[in-house]
């Protein structure tokens, strides 16, 4: 009997090793067979995830963000160790002790399986879902499984415990479009990782579960008993007492989804064309997938409050020239009066905030029309509480805009608000104040007419504000950047720098009369705005008064070929046609070309290459681009206290020379002074240079204009040109927008003083006829004039230049017989008999252009 029973054990451990050798075997064999042609799982040792990208002012304000997946990187030593714990006790408690799988995890999910019913749950481990992240699919199934198992195994033997975690904790998906734990605890709490209580940080390790289906106001109740079972977790692993984990559980769970807590993004600003335009600058240079996912770190250029101020000035611009055509355009949207109750404000407040309107006007608030009266509107005003006895926008207030008939077209005046509004309309308000209180609310709309502004550093090329157009979320096409215009008159500077490199001087007399010029297309007659002439006329009132036909006479002596040299060289233009209209800024280019050609005259002649970035940093804080290449010397001493004052030398290039640069601003300082700026930055008094520029029926308009330091642009136009109307010029419509913003830039600062280069000396000309005065010569006709050294005049002479002075004028009297007769009539050649004036009408002048 004992050698049977002997017997019997024998041959069932005999069984039991071979069916365990053939398990293993056939275990051996299944992972052979799936473990061949598995993803490389050595790349997760150099993986970097998506990470979101950021711009930031220079004082480190945050102004936007840029990503596929919001996501910011954090390193495992920075992650705090109550993350990781909350983690570790949600997903993996065994996660330091195994090595890429859990067997006992693994027999658990069958045994309760087994003795529930079900499905087998999946008992992963973090390494396992690092994997299924990261180089697997996320199907269910044993294939998947066994695959997840072998990869696991593997990646233990290649990282460690914390660079696993790490990849983890920075990967993982937690809902509402946050990616990692950084990104969710400021999605979900508006807080840094360090800041977060032990609650909510339990219901962040809470959502690897079901990110999509534990939402904290939706799914409260289900994502509180989640949150809890992490508590006690975390308790029964000794990471916190019971005593605080009860406490915890206790808490409420607030959230930014439920409105309790600020978000985090409300306090960055809305996307505005500086934004995005550094958004498509840097996707040019450095592709798409790296922005996006590269974890950036982008030092912009902007300052926010002279980004504020060019805003809100070209949008008092294009408003009130909107205002000035007196014409109604139609609510900005519509709601469906059945989709709301007029009475129930939380009703109507919910139809209004799916209107599809623009919400980054200053001060413009969308509201609804309610009800329709004799003399008001009842209205409903987003992100304004409801007074008690209601909101009203007065018909007096909008009377000034017309409407169109509906039988002819034609314009009419309202004669009450319901000629306006109908209920549901969506319209645009602004509070209006009145002895220090809140007077009423005005209508307002977006106008029809676009514009850009742009302001940059002469000295850096560094862009300090751009707007380009009335509203971003209204139309995000960057005007300042995106559209071509033609600069018109504002192009004339390069003309005239052109011919005083061929050796006119600002002294020299040019003819002002008509003219005909034989073109391919045929004769081309340009004229001069107002149909004026002058007659022989220094070239510094050719500029400051924006005479066309003076310019084209001088493009026409110094070639166009050179003119287009000058357009190419300070990157007006690519490749410039060498047409005598262009010398009239016929050609097309942007504004944000003509602001950074301008700020070569402000410096002196030296190139700049704008620029809306200072630096770009990787995900690591290694400088990636750097914008400002001048070298510093002694920058760098071992102590503080050795240094000495840092040196700063630019290797930028001259792309003109000095004296002429300074003859051109002193000639634009001449337009802002008494020329065609005169009535709006004149006033100023503040010494600066500036151009005007009027195109062909005032379909664009221009002003440019700088200090030593400060260089801004404005253009106004629609953006599908047509005339503006008769009044409408460069002096009238944008150069008030430039004094809007100049006065906030140079608040506190007195006339400017631009350097006077070396190589040349002054002298003095009667500014009217060009005569050479005595060095004591004062008066409100005496301009003392720069001249190059050796290009001297003699006293009492007329300004004449080394190649003859004004020989374009041997057609016409002598110089003298001109100025001293009241009008001489002489034949043009158009054969039309005109009257030359004896002395320039300066107070008629307006700002030129393609006449």
């Amino acid at each position: 009997m004992l050698l049977w029973i002997f017997r019997f054990f024998g041959f069932l451990f005999s069984w039991l090793a071979i069916g365990a050798i053939m398990a293993l075997g056939v275990l051996a064999a299944v992972f052979q067979i799936y473990g061949r042609d598995l993803p490389d799982y050595q790349q997760l040792a150099t993986y970097e995830p998506a990470t979101l990208s950021r711009i930031y002012t220079g004082e480190g304000q945050l102004m936007d963000e840029f990503a596929r997946e919001r996501r910011i990187f954090t390193p495992i030593d920075e992650i705090p160790d109550q993350i990781k714990q909350a983690f570790i006790s949600a997903e993996d408690k065994n996660f330091y002790n195994h090595h890429g799988f859990d067997p006992r995890g693994i027999i658990a999910a069958v045994y309760d399986a087994a003795l529930h019913g079900g499905r087998l749950r999946g008992a992963s481990t973090i390494t396992q879902q690092v994997m299924k992240n990261f180089l697997l699919t996320g199907e269910r199934s044993g294939e998947r499984k066994i695959k997840e198992i072998i990869l696991a195994t593997r990646l233990e033997n290649t990282l460690s415990k914390d660079e696993i975690l790490q990849l983890y904790l920075n990967e993982i998906f937690l809902g509402q479009n946050a990616y990692g734990v950084t990104a969710a605890a400021q999605t979900y709490f508006a807080k840094s990782l360090d800041q977060l209580t032990l609650a909510e940080t339990a219901y962040l390790a809470a959502l690897p579960k079901e990110p999509s289906n534990l939402h904290p106001v939706r799914d409260k109740a289900e994502a509180i008993d989640r949150r809890n079972y992490v508590l006690t977790q975390m308790a029964a692993n000794g990471y916190v007492s019971r005593d605080e984990a009860e406490a915890a559980k206790k808490e409420d769970l607030v959230t930014v989804q439920s409105g309790a807590i600020v978000s985090s993004r409300s306090e960055m600003p809305p996307r505005d064309y500086f934004t995005e335009e550094i958004r498509r600058q840097l996707s040019a240079k450095f592709g798409d997938d790296e922005l996006f996912t590269g974890g950036l770190s982008i030092r912009a250029t902007v300052d926010p409050k002279l980004q504020a101020v060019a805003a809100q000035a070209l949008r008092d611009g294009l408003e009130a020239y909107d205002r000035g055509l007196k014409v109604y355009r139609g609510p900005v949207a519509e709601i469906d009066p059945a989709s709301f109750d007029p009475a129930d404000e939380a009703s109507w407040r919910k139809a209004l905030s799916t209107a599809a309107v623009p919400r980054d006007i200053t001060d413009w608030h969308p509201a609804v029309i309610l009800s329709l009266g004799e003399k008001s509107a009842r209205i409903g005003i987003e992100g304004v509480p409801a007074s008690p006895e209601g909101d009203f926008l007065p018909f007096s207030d909008a009377a000034w805009a017309r409407v169109r008939a509906n039988d002819s077209g034609r314009l009419r005046s309202p004669s009450g608000p319901s000629d306006l509004w109908k209920v549901g309309d969506v319209v645009f308000v602004k509070a209006i104040d009145k002895d220090g209180g809140f007077d009423h609310w005005s209508y307002r709309q977006i106008p029809a007419i676009q514009g850009a502004f742009m302001a940059m550093d002469t000295q850096t090329g560094r862009v300090l504000a751009m707007q380009g157009g009335f509203s971003y979320q209204s139309s995000v096409f960057n005007r300042a950047t995106q559209a071509l215009r033609q600069p018109g008159s504002s192009f004339k500077p390069f003309v005239y720098a052109a011919a005083l490199d061929q050796g006119y001087s600002p002294a020299t007399i040019v003819l002002d009369a008509p003219i005909e010029v034989a073109t391919a297309a045929g004769i081309w007659t340009p004229e001069n705005s107002g149909g004026t002439y002058y007659g022989p006329t220094p070239l510094r009132t050719g500029i400051e008064q924006s005479r066309n036909l003076m310019t084209v006479r001088i493009a026409q002596d110094v070639g166009m070929d050179t003119v287009a040299k000058y357009g190419e060289r300070f990157g007006i233009y690519d490749n410039m046609p060498h047409l005598l209209s262009y010398s009239l800024g016929a050609g097309e280019t942007t504004l944000y070309k003509m602001v950074a050609a301008y700020a070569m005259l402000a410096n002196g002649g030296l190139r700049v290459e704008p620029t809306l970035v200072d630096r770009v940093q990787d995900r690591y804080g290694k400088t990636i681009y750097r914008h400002d290449q001048r070298d510093c010397e002694e920058c760098v001493a071992d102590a503080a206290a050795d240094a000495p004052d840092p040196m700063i030398h630019s290797n930028a290039e001259r792309v003109m020379d000095a004296i002429t640069a300074y003859q051109v601003t002193s000639m634009l300082q001449g337009a802002v002074s008494r020329g065609t700026s005169a009535a709006s930055v004149g006033k100023l008094k503040l010494n600066l240079a500036g151009k005007t520029g009027t195109t062909n029926e005032a379909k664009d308009v221009w002003y440019v204009g700088y200090s030593p330091r400060i260089v801004a642009g404005c253009y106004m136009g629609y953006d599908n040109p047509r005339p503006l109307g008769e009044t409408a010029f460069g002096g009238t419509l944008c150069a008030p927008i430039f004094v809007d913003f100049i006065k906030q830039a140079m608040a506190g600062q007195g006339p400017v003083t631009f350097p006077v280069p070396p190589g040349g000396h002054f002298i003095k000309i009667n500014r009217h006829t060009g005569q050479r005065l005595p060095d004591d010569a004062s008066g409100d006709e005496v301009q003392a004039e720069y001249i190059r050294d050796g290009q001297d005049l003699m006293v009492g002479a007329y300004g004449t230049t080394v190649d003859g002075g004004w020989k374009m004028g041997s057609d016409v009297p002598l110089f003298d017989d001109v100025r001293n007769s009241p009008a001489i009539e002489r034949v043009t050649v158009r054969g039309e008999s005109r009257a030359l004036p004896s002395k320039p009408s300066l107070g008629s002048m307006s700002s030129g252009g393609l006449y």
